[in-house]
Parts: structure tokens; sequence; C-alpha cells
């Protein structure tokens, strides 16, 4: 293989990793990013600041510009409803979605049953469906004080990752820091996703478990969910293409 077409399959890789959260309020926003890093980002993630912004349609808009949608509302409800909003995701299309691990045994199994069921319905491939395991915003001192919860973290993580996984989940959303232990405990085919990931040159905000891309891909994380290094960027191509660059060493 060439040197060149070495490090075209790398950056397409590389590509394909990166998930920007689209933290945005408008349409004519997220489209315009969409229409910019199209080729530069694998999936566009709409949150809650953009879908209750701008409604459900967004994600089928952006599905037509020719993206994947990771919808990141983080369903946590009684079984029913999260099955119900599961064939919601399907019939947008959706690539991926999520649902909190807290909401039990019960509601995840629901979920992936309903989703598939819609999908084939419909002839559509079911969105990948991950567990939220514990927001990158929350520290060992705030689990213990504040929710009571009497374990660190990490051990939290991987506890819940292997009752999504069991459930039928395909992956799990986890900081940067619990990446090697999921691995150990679910192995290689178990998706991944990974926010909390800041580039060395961007400000590391709110999120208190971080790490750079690089360190994260190294680690193992499949997809690394990038938002602010990006949208704050004055040029959030070449902000974009500096992170595909580290990715690619």
């Amino acid at each position: 293989m060439s040197p060149y077409r070495e490090r075209k399959v790398l950056r397409m890789e590389a590509t394909e990793r990166i998930i920007l959260a689209l933290d945005v309020d408008s349409e004519k926003q997220a489209l315009s990013l969409v229409e910019q890093l199209y080729d530069r980002v694998g999936v566009f993630k709409v949150g809650m600041q953009l879908y209750n912004s701008v409604g459900p349609g967004i994600v089928t808009r952006i599905i037509d510009l020719g993206g994947k949608v990771f919808v990141d509302l983080k369903f946590h409800d009684i079984p029913n409803t999260v099955a119900a909003a599961g064939r919601v995701m399907a019939r947008l299309g959706a690539f991926m979605y999520n649902v909190h691990i807290a909401g039990g045994r019960e509601m995840m199994p629901r979920a992936v049953e309903s989703t598939a069921q819609e999908a084939g319905k419909l002839g559509k491939t079911p969105p990948r469906i991950l567990g939220v395991t514990v927001l990158t915003s929350i520290s060992n001192q705030q689990l213990r004080a504040e929710m009571k919860v009497n374990k660190d973290v990490d051990e939290l993580v991987v506890e819940w990752a292997l009752m999504a996984r069991e459930c039928g989940l395909a992956g799990v959303v986890a900081s940067p820091r619990e990446i090697i232990p999921l691995r150990k405990a679910c192995g290689r085919d178990f998706l991944v996703v990974t926010p909390g990931v800041r580039p060395a040159w961007s400000a590391t905000d709110d999120q208190k478990r971080i790490t750079t891309p690089r360190e994260a891909l190294l680690s193992g994380a499949d997809y690394l969910v990038i938002g602010r290094p990006i949208l704050a960027a004055a040029n959030p191509r070449e902000a974009a293409e500096r992170i595909i660059e580290e990715l690619e060493g």
C-alpha cells in the first residue's frame, strides 16, 4: 500500500469515529455545520437542545444531507413509554439513540424489541441502542454525597455496562477514563461511545472525567463525541482537521 493510500484509509477511519455534538439552537446552524463537515464527521449528534428547539424533523433533514444521526435524548421512563420512543427512533431512521441504564432490566429489553420490530416493518436497519452509564460531569464525591451510591464511578460504570449488554444493548456511553475496564469486562464487540473528549488545545469546560481524542482511541473507544472544540472554533472545519490529524497520530 502506498503512503498516500495508507494515509487516506487512516483518515477515513479517524473521520468515521468522530461524533459531532450539534449543540445549537437553530435548524439553520445545525444544517450549516452538517454541510461544512459531512466529510469530516462520521455521525452528527442531536441532543435535547436542538431536538427540543426545532423538533424531530431535524433528524430526517440531516439524513437527507447524507449524515448519520445519534439521537441523544437519554430516555429514562417506564418500559412502555421507552418502547414507544424506540419505535419513533426507528421511524426517524436514527443511526443510534440512548437510554439510561438506570431504567432497569425490564425497560432496556423492551426498547430493543420494539425498536427492532418497528425497523423490520419499515425495512430499515434498527438503530443501535446505547446505555448511559454515569454522566461525565459526575465525580466520585458527587456520586457518594449527592446520589448516595457507595461505589466509585468506574465500578458502577462496569456493573451497569454488563447489565446493558445482558439486556441486548449495542454498547454504552461512558467517560474515557472507564474505557479500559469496560473493554476488559464487556469485550471488543460491545460499543463504547465516549464523551468528555477534549484535544490538548481545547478548554475542558464543565466535564471532569476527560481525555484527549488520541488517548481515548488508544484506550479502545469506538466513537468520540466532540462538541465545543469544533463548534466554538473560528473555523470548525479546520478544528475537525486538527482532531483527525491527532487521531491518526
